[in-house]
């Protein structure tokens, strides 16, 4: 199983955006996204929700608990 981390970047990098444009998404800077990626902070769940909307993929796959 990935860790969501790993699948957070994998999704943004398939969808050619660039963390500053996921950032701006979710109304918050490139750093704070950033530290979700590297796994130095938690998302909030609000951010799991918008980033679900934005890939169009569920939070479960997100979290890495469906194939």
């Amino acid at each position: 199983m990935k860790a969501y981390q790993e699948i957070l970047r994998e999704l943004r990098e398939n969808h050619d955006l660039s963390q500053a444009e996921v950032a701006k998404a979710l109304g918050t800077t490139q750093q704070v996204y950033s530290r979700y990626e590297s796994g130095k902070n938690e998302m909030p769940l609000r951010h799991l929700v918008a980033l679900s909307r934005l890939y169009r993929v569920s939070t479960d796959y997100i979290l890495g608990l469906e194939h």
